[in-house]
């Protein structure tokens, strides 16, 4: 049992010297590789349900909108925009306690929403059709 922890120990500590990458030919640091996302951010936000996410005459709307259920949201208008675009994902999920979910995305800092007001955000977030994808 002893020699096939040790020859497994002496296996990894040789993989992790064989995968530390050196250039004897110079002090300059190896180069690391260069990652690319592997996932299409907007088909997997396609797929949850996420809606693109809002311009123009559109952002405008969907703020307004957000500011009649309660104004205070709309004071960091980034949060509340990337609050209604996840709320699209319990909206169009079906989820249970959506009213309640939207009071919890859309309380942030020194803003807090009601489950009424959360109520309301949902309402208008099918109103205006915001969350079809």
């Amino acid at each position: 049992m002893k020699t096939r922890a040790i020859t497994a120990l002496l296996l990894t500590a040789a993989a992790l010297t064989a995968c530390t990458t050196t250039n004897s030919s110079s002090d300059k640091p190896a180069k690391k590789p260069k990652s690319t996302p592997s996932v299409n951010m907007s088909a997997a936000e396609k797929v949850a349900g996420i809606p693109p996410e809002p311009t123009g005459a559109k952002r405008v709307e969907l703020l307004r909108a957000l500011a009649a259920a309660n104004p205070d949201i709309v004071k960091y208008e980034d949060k509340a925009i990337d609050a209604a675009r996840n709320q699209c994902s319990a909206i169009n999920g079906a989820g249970s306690k959506v009213d309640w979910s939207a009071s919890q995305r859309f309380t942030y800092k020194d803003v807090t929403t009601t489950e009424a007001q959360g109520k309301q955000i949902n309402d208008a977030l099918k109103g205006l059709k915001f969350c079809k994808v």
